[in-house]
């Protein structure tokens, strides 16, 4: 039976002490800041991160360098025979591309994961991998389940302000004042590798309620419509603050209680775009 190792980025949320404990590698995502590289959880932590966010610092996210990832696969294929890896979605990022090209040199024992998924959905191909080669499964079986079930997913994300999606150049200057003087609060979809506007509101209390009744019909009539929930896994992310995550998690909690629910903060390169004080809903089917 071949030795397969899990690897994932830090978009998924997982932490390296995290890592350290599920016996996986995460790659920490680069950022440039004021001119000057940091890595996610290597030299930057997130409340150092929305601290320079805040104070009006350049932040731009970056792919990882190849060499750096080629170094990472070579060091754990000194003791497994094969590697799933699991980068963020290739809808959101260029890395799973650049990913998928190098894998070419590795004569297959590097098997790279297109999940289209990203932070808690993302996390999940993690956790159901590591079960997988538990489970005896080859570092291509892996890859083929997981791509198999990695449309089964979606994620809503309100949005506090339009001022960093207007950094990003997601919006025009003018749409973001003027979404400001009407306090608009935007609420965003990804389902495979498109992030698209679904809706808006102007409190964050009507923008949850609005999040809740999408996944509940996401989960109705796509995601697990035998099951009505039974069969998935539904998660709560937020940037910065948590407190409204976790009251979310409660509301979630008491419409899926066969779920056990994570609430983790979004990925900083999320987080560099849509600013704090999001807050998402996610839900993805359940493989194991």
């Amino acid at each position: 039976m071949s030795k397969v190792a899990i690897i994932t980025d830090s978009n998924s949320g997982i932490r390296q002490d995290e890592g350290k404990k599920l016996g996986i590698n995460v790659l920490p995502m680069p950022f440039t800041i004021d001119g000057q590289t940091f890595y996610e959880d290597i030299n930057l932590t997130h409340s150092e991160f929305f601290d320079k966010l805040t104070n009006g610092a350049e932040v731009f996210t970056s792919q990882p360098l190849v060499g750096d990832v080629g170094k990472l696969w070579d060091e754990v294929l000194k003791n497994y025979d094969e590697i799933v890896y699991i980068p963020m979605s290739s809808g959101l990022s260029g890395s799973c591309q650049t990913a998928l090209m190098l894998a070419n040199e590795y004569d297959g024992r590097v098997q790279v994961v297109d999940s289209q998924r990203i932070s808690v959905t993302q996390k999940w191909d993690v956790f159901d991998a590591i079960e997988l080669a538990k489970q005896g499964k080859s570092a291509k079986e892996i890859k083929e389940i997981l791509e198999t079930n990695k449309l089964n997913a979606s994620i809503y994300i309100t949005v506090n302000t339009l001022e960093y999606l207007r950094k990003g150049g997601r919006i025009t200057p003018a749409v973001a004042i003027l979404g400001g003087m009407m306090k608009i609060k935007p609420i965003l979809q990804i389902q495979g590798e498109k992030l698209d506007t679904f809706s808006k509101s102007r409190t964050m209390s009507k923008a949850t309620k609005i999040m809740i009744e999408a996944i509940k019909k996401d989960i109705d009539e796509r995601i697990d419509p035998e099951q009505k929930g039974k069969n998935v896994h539904v998660c709560v992310a937020y940037t910065y603050d948590k407190q409204p995550a976790l009251e979310l998690k409660k509301e979630l909690e008491e419409i899926y209680p066969d779920s056990t629910i994570i609430c983790d903060p979004l990925s900083l390169s999320v987080s560099c775009h849509i600013g704090p004080h999001a807050l998402a809903v996610a839900a993805c089917k359940k493989i194991i």
